[in-house]
């Protein structure tokens, strides 16, 4: 299938790379089918959640053990059970990033993850009833060190 975006242009996806949010995103619900997309430019292990259903509407996410290498919230059973069979093996985990005009602002939202059933494509984002870990974890500094040391 060819889908059009703001960002990336026109491009060509298989239909099984399609990542289904059964419940949409916090915000917005009626966004449903998103393609994860890993933008060759970017740097640091930022990639992107590309809506099908609206073109304009990318959001930036990064694996969060970049970020806090012991990132390990609390998320109740029942919150997984729409994704199927959820193991250690065929999940991912994704945390959105705003980036402000001040990019030295830019932050993760770590009370906010998204899980990713790898075999399925099921996705939900989920809100962390875990007090230790914010909305708003400035990245910008570790980013920068990071690529300074040339890892991800």
């Amino acid at each position: 299938m060819k889908i059009t975006t703001k960002l990336f242009g026109d491009i060509e996806v298989d239909e099984d790379k399609l990542i289904k949010f059964p419940q949409g995103i916090i915000g917005f619900p009626d966004l449903t089918d998103f393609l994860l997309i890993h933008d060759s430019e970017s740097e640091g292990g930022i990639r992107w959640m590309q809506s099908v259903q609206e073109p304009a509407f990318a959001m930036p996410v990064i694996d969060p053990l970049i970020v806090m290498p012991d990132y390990n919230p609390r998320i109740e059973d029942d919150l997984l059970g729409p994704l199927g069979n959820v193991t250690e093996e065929n999940t991912l985990v994704l945390v959105t990033i705003t980036v402000p005009h001040e990019i030295e602002k830019m932050t993760v939202n770590l009370k906010g993850p998204i899980i990713i059933n790898g075999d399925n494509r099921k996705a939900n984002q989920i809100i962390t009833d875990d007090d230790k870990y914010p909305v708003k974890f400035p990245i910008y500094q570790l980013l920068k060190d990071n690529m300074e040391r040339g890892g991800e």
